[in-house]
């Protein structure tokens, strides 16, 4: 028996369409093709062309859910969505980007206002350590980074870390910048007025980039590569909020061209247990492996993760008593998920 004979069988007895109902969507498709001058002007106009895709996946929803009331009970109901192909960081990031370049920006905040954001940071417990998993924040102090150039990310990251998972920070901290908070940091103002300015061109971006984000020159921030610099720049500049969708389209076309990048081939869980996309690069001279984490929703930044790249041990500073810490490769060193981000009107102010 074949396929259509089976379907036809299912409930041979549910009712036929009404011919009247469906004659005005069919009139609408038949002048639709006969008029191709009509057609190229719909397509012409992106928000009509959506408000026609909306209809479109409204209706298969309807009728799938139609089909699984007719025949017993249904899984789900509604057929999903095409899968990601995480198959390339080129793939992933241009699509990501065709889908920001939809997306018409809001406007940028007034000086007076504030960023909300609203963070959860763990730190897995690693073989052959008493050290509590899951703890909700980050202390690398006693930590001795297995390269220079992660000594530069510990630092920094441990730097931005509170007790709170709530934050307010003005959007034109102009006061915190210039009293140097740390090596990478720029005010909201500044990331967002510097990541509209970028140009098309990947390369001449990354330039610009790695510019408003230098690399170190001394010791204890030595100076990085040019792969290593532009990972790192790069994911300072996406996770600031807010960024135009047309800016973070660039950034993503840019990203995908840093030798080295690769995303992983599965969704992973961020710090608050949410899907992401996790695109990754293995830090130079290290064991491990930073991960910029996207959301596969809306393909704005969920959050940032470091992951051991293989087994390795690692050591604590002097004096400390503690063990040493031994990673398996692929353990979770330390996730940080920005559950929240909105702009509000003063401290204090919730979305």
């Amino acid at each position: 028996m074949d396929d259509m004979t089976t379907l036809r069988q299912m409930r041979a007895d549910a009712p036929v369409p009404d011919r009247a109902a469906l004659a005005p969507g069919r009139r609408r498709l038949t002048e639709a093709i006969a008029d191709g001058r009509r057609a190229r002007r719909l397509r012409a106009d992106w928000r009509i062309a959506a408000i026609g895709a909306a209809a479109a996946i409204t209706a298969a929803a309807l009728l799938t859910a139609q089909i699984g009331d007719a025949s017993g009970p249904s899984q789900g109901g509604v057929a999903a969505a095409k899968p990601l192909t995480l198959s390339s960081p080129a793939e992933v990031l241009n699509q990501a980007a065709d889908a920001l370049e939809m997306q018409q920006a809001p406007p940028e905040p007034r000086k007076d206002q504030w960023i909300y954001t609203r963070t959860k940071t763990v730190e897995q417990k690693p073989q052959g350590s008493s050290s509590a998993a899951g703890r909700s924040s980050f202390n690398p102090d006693s930590r001795i980074p297995d390269s220079p150039e992660s000594r530069r990310v510990f630092n920094n990251l441990n730097s931005r870390i509170s007790d709170s998972p709530d934050s307010w920070v003005p959007y034109d901290n102009s006061a915190a910048a210039k009293k140097g908070k740390d090596d990478d940091y720029r005010t909201s103002l500044q990331v967002y007025r510097a990541a509209n300015k970028l140009p098309d061109d990947p390369a001449r971006l990354l330039e610009k980039v790695r510019s408003f984000y230098p690399t170190g020159h001394t010791a204890e921030a030595p100076p990085e590569a040019e792969a290593q610099h532009s990972f790192r720049a790069m994911g300072l500049m996406i996770e600031n909020y807010p960024i135009a969708p047309d800016a973070l389209a660039r950034l993503y076309r840019a990203l995908a061209t840093i030798p080295g990048v690769e995303v992983t081939d599965h969704l992973v869980k961020d710090a608050a247990g949410r899907d992401a996309i996790a695109i990754t690069r293995k830090e130079d001279g290290s064991h491990q492996q930073r991960e910029i984490l996207i959301s596969p929703r809306d393909y704005s930044y969920a959050g940032i993760r470091f992951v051991a790249a293989e087994d390795y041990e690692a050591i604590f500073m002097p004096g400390t008593e503690l063990p040493a810490e031994k990673h398996k490769a692929g353990e979770i060193i330390t996730s940080t998920a920005r559950v929240s981000a909105a702009v509000v009107d003063a401290k204090g102010d919730k979305p």
